[in-house]
């Protein structure tokens, strides 16, 4: 066998399990009803074929001896009451032909000649071979010539059994889809469920039942779940305990340095506490964004949600404004969505001069908004790392220019939190659209 042939093999199959799964089934089902179908009708024919040369030398010495001792005047009224479906009697000597050409033939002429006796002078010649075709030729006791000409067939099928072989090629397929489907069923459910979990959301439970296997599977899951929620939860409570002690000694230090006599140097120092202050309590609530269940979700209007937004930005002259919007409810927990939006729309007045607010329904009822300015956007290949806790596009540690790259960070967790999907892209002519999609 090639060395490409198992890479073949893998190309031709279906991609999903269910699908291989069900190829591999139907297939070996539908040979072993086809290798089925074949012996039975192989035993049909050797039943027939049996039975045919049991009686056929008894149907053929009765009919000779019939035809013998008839009047020469009333033998062709009796051929047509003694054909039967695969062998009719000639008064005369037939036609021409070579000699006997198969087994079955030859079997069949030393039957009849066995039968009726050597007196008959019984011999035979085949006519064609395809269909098969073959006279045996007798001598009356008054001289006259007989022959019996022989096309060997089976009956054909009865009319009810393709319909029934359709029936239970329907049957299979049936019952393959059904237990294909009960096998994989819990794999799909396992492979949602995973999907489905996240650092910032609970995922769904598997539920631990069904077979063995797969019950110890969705056990083993959802123990594994559970030991990534508290790992995740102990980081983030170190991280947020840390950054919560460090305001105290922050808060000293800038208590001491004020106390100083004024100078550059001082002023200098001021900053950076105030930097480092500032970072502190962006730590701190990028850990709490982890927690966004802890805001009880409601059911609210999302685009008066968004107006409303819009307008307290334009009460204070902020360039934002709303360019699409539909009717819909959703339930969110409000102050986890708002300060996502705050962010991302200072972001857009930071970096674009001005942002645009859109409501939309998405694919499957989703609702879909979008936050867009015209600013310099951000690198496609940096698209997905600006989500990630201190990733900044910017080396330099100006809070002014880069930020301590916390702030879409906390927006992705937040979004998750509540369900939902953060997603950055460049728009067409520039600037950048932030996409958020809830369920």
């Amino acid at each position: 066998m090639s060395a490409d042939a198992p890479a073949i093999a893998r190309r031709w199959l279906p991609r999903s399990m269910a699908s291989r799964l069900y190829l591999i089934i139907f297939a070996g089902l539908m040979l072993a009803q086809g290798l089925s179908f074949a012996l039975l009708y192989l035993e049909r024919v050797q039943s027939a074929t049996a039975v045919m040369f049991n009686t056929l030398e008894h149907d053929v010495g009765t009919s000779v001896a019939v035809i013998d001792r008839l009047p020469a005047a009333e033998r062709s009224r009796w051929l047509t009451r003694l054909a039967r479906d695969n062998y009719f009697y000639i008064l005369g000597n037939g036609e021409p032909g070579d000699r006997l050409a198969t087994q079955r033939s030859r079997d069949v002429l030393a039957l009849i000649a066995k039968e009726v006796g050597p007196d008959y002078r019984v011999y035979g010649n085949t006519l064609s071979l395809s269909p098969e075709r073959y006279q045996v030729h007798f001598t009356l006791r008054d001289g006259s010539p007989l022959t019996l000409q022989i096309t060997p067939y089976m009956k054909p099928l009865a009319t009810w059994l393709p319909f029934v072989f359709t029936l239970q090629v329907i049957l299979l397929l049936v019952c393959t889809w059904l237990a294909v489907r009960l096998a994989t069923r819990p794999l799909a459910t396992l492979a949602e469920a995973a999907d489905a979990m996240t650092p910032t959301a609970n995922g769904p439970r598997v539920a631990q039942d069904g077979p063995t296997e797969v019950a110890r599977a969705a056990k083993a899951f959802n123990t594994m779940q559970d030991r990534i929620a508290r790992h995740l939860k102990e980081r983030l409570h170190i991280l947020a305990a840390i950054s919560h002690d460090l305001q105290t000694p922050i808060t000293r230090m800038r208590l001491r340095v004020e106390a100083l006599d004024e100078s550059p140097e001082q002023q200098r120092i001021l900053d950076d506490l105030q930097e480092l202050q500032h970072l502190v309590k962006e730590g701190v609530a990028y850990a709490r964004s982890a927690h966004g269940d802890a805001e009880k979700p409601v059911k609210m209007d999302v685009g008066a949600f968004l107006e409303s937004l819009v307008f307290d930005y334009q009460d204070v002259g902020q360039p934002v404004s709303m360019t699409a919007t539909v009717d819909a409810t959703a339930t969110v927990r409000p102050q986890a969505l708002r300060r996502v939006l705050v962010n991302l729309v200072d972001n857009a007045i930071k970096y674009g001069g001005a942002a645009e607010l859109a409501l939309q329904r998405g694919t499957g009822g989703a609702l879909v908004i979008t936050v867009s300015d015209r600013g310099p956007g951000i690198p496609e290949g940096e698209l997905e790392q600006v989500l990630q806790p201190f990733y900044r596009l910017e080396s330099s540690r100006n809070r002014d220019t880069g930020g301590a790259g916390l702030g879409l960070a906390i927006g992705a967790q937040l979004i998750a939190s509540i369900g939902g999907h953060l997603q950055l892209a460049n728009r067409e002519g520039g600037g950048l659209q932030a996409v958020i999609t809830l369920p």
